[in-house]
Order: structure tokens, then C-alpha cells, then sequence
């Protein structure tokens, strides 16, 4: 279902993640609005904080579930500096979804390779859930993530279910070691040396910064997969979700409303997004 139409939605739940994210938890008000109420993963909504504007959020929860939505927040902006400072109960408002989906069907019956560097993962873990729920209908799964310090990776506490129930193939990596970290160091492209891949039956999904499609799309390139079987989420560059502002635009294109998923073929001809 894709709608402006916005729901009243009470924050039942806030995990800190790091210093910087956490996940909120909300549940829409009416129970009929809660159950109506469906997205595919990729999509995003725009989160109203009351008396001070609205934000562009991916979605990071599983599709199944008609509970509650789950959006992993960075403290970035006006809007979300006001949510760190909400309390469990408080009321917010979501419109949407908007935006393109990652092609989940399509990718039934081959291997799937999810790669998240940082806050990449956040509008990773709805995919994760998604494979979760069908895990039957996908072959090999392989989930590299990376981030810039221990400490800032997020979810750790899902890694141990994605490996054993999900039988995810989960790899790590962090640029900035700590005294207790004993994993690897070093870029996210290290890790595909700890896999392998049959470029003829992958399909995978990248999220993270843009600076970095560009060096592991194009490692993924040179592996041999095609370029129309590499998706990435370019919702960072977004800001108003209905192409009013102009911010997102990129060349001819609005990211809000023409993305935020792309296969990589379709951003290799935007150069301004990477």
C-alpha cells in the first residue's frame, strides 16, 4: 500500500544501539489503520516529530510483522535530534510508504549476497526478514558487514539468530580495532575473501555510504555479476520524500520518488549519486 495518508503511532519501545543510533519502535494507534498497513522492504516513510517537521526513515522491520514498525534512527537533524529526546508513549506520526523495493521474488531460487557498511544495515535487516520468512524459497545467503569502529556496529545482538536460525553466512569487519575486538580489520571489500560466489546465480544488495557502492559495486563487477543484479538504497540523499524540495534530485531523476532503490546499472548513469 502506497500512501500519503498519515498514522498516529505511540512509541512502545527504544533500544539503544550506539552512541549515536537507536531503534524505535512504533506501533499506529488504529487498529484497523495497523492492520492495512504494509510495505515491501526498500521502502521508506516520513516520520513526523510534532512541532518539528518530518524526516525520511527506512523502514527496518520484518513485513510480517503487523505490530509494530521499526525505524533504526541516526541523532543527524532537527527532527531527530527532537525524537532522542522522546520518551517510551510518546505520539508521533508515519505517511507512507514511499519508494521503490528491493526485488525479493526475482531473487528466489539463487544465492543472495547483502552487503552493509555502518548505518547500511538499517534498511538491510527488513530483506534480512524478509529471507527469514521465506528461507526456503533462497539458496546461499552471505551478509558482510562493516563499520568503522567495534563500537558502532549495530544489531549485534540479532548476529548469533541470523547464523543459526535465518542460516545466514555472516562475516564482519571494523577499520578501527579496539583492545577487545577480534575480528577482522581493514575495508568491507576484505571480506570477499571469506566467501564464494557464483556470479551466474547472485543477486546482492549493498546499503551503506555512497562512497562505498562505488568500490564494492565494482569489485562485485569484476566477480561477474551483472550489474542489473546489484542494488543499492540511495535514501541518503533524500529529504522531503516527495520530490518537492529538489534536494534529492539527481540529474533528472528524484531518489524519493524514482528510488530509493536502484540496480546499479541505473546508478552508474547518475554519477552525482556516488
Amino acid at each position: 500500500m502506497v500512501t500519503d495518508h498519515g498514522y498516529k503511532c505511540r512509541i512502545t519501545n527504544i533500544v539503544p544501539l550506539s552512541e549515536h543510533e537507536k531503534l524505535f519502535q512504533l506501533r499506529i494507534v488504529d487498529p484497523r489503520e495497523r492492520e492495512l498497513f504494509t510495505f515491501r522492504p526498500g521502502q521508506f516513510l516520513m516520520l513526523e516529530v510534532p512541532g518539528y517537521g518530518e524526516a525520511p526513515i527506512s523502514i527496518s522491520s520484518a513485513t510480517s510483522n503487523r505490530e509494530f514498525i521499526e525505524l533504526c534512527i541516526r541523532k543527524a537533524g532537527h527532527v531527530t535530534s527532537a525524537l532522542f529526546e522522546a520518551k517510551q508513549g510518546a505520539f508521533v506520526a508515519v505517511r507512507g510508504p514511499f519508494g521503490t523495493s528491493f526485488p525479493m521474488e526475482a531473487m528466489q531460487d539463487h544465492d543472495v549476497l547483502l552487503i552493509a557498511g555502518g548505518l547500511g544495515i538499517a534498511p538491510l535487516r527488513a530483506p534480512l526478514f524478509w529471507i527469514n520468512d521465506h528461507r526456503d524459497h533462497y539458496r546461499n545467503v552471505s551478509f558482510l558487514y562493516g563499520a568503522k569502529e567495534p563500537s558502532q556496529m549495530l544489531f549485534t545482538y540479532q548476529f548469533e539468530e541470523w547464523k543459526t536460525v535465518s542460516h545466514i553466512d555472516l562475516h564482519t569487519i571494523v577499520e578501527k580495532p579496539d583492545d577487545q575486538w577480534t575480528g577482522r580489520t581493514g575495508m568491507i571489500t576484505l571480506l570477499f575473501d571469506e566467501i564464494t560466489i557464483d556470479p551466474k546465480n547472485t543477486w546482492a544488495i549493498v546499503c551503506g555510504p555512497p562512497v562505498m557502492f562505488k568500490f564494492v559495486c565494482t569489485h562485485l563487477d569484476k566477480l561477474g555479476i551483472p550489474m542489473n543484479r546489484m542494488f543499492v538504497s540511495l535514501e541518503r540523499h533524500m529529504n522531503c520524500g516527495m520530490g518537492k524540495c529538489c534536494r534529492c534530485m539527481v540529474g533528472s531523476t528524484f531518489t524519493c520518488l524514482d528510488g530509493p532503490v536502484f540496480d546499479y546499472w541505473s546508478v552508474m548513469n547518475l554519477k552525482e549519486a556516488i
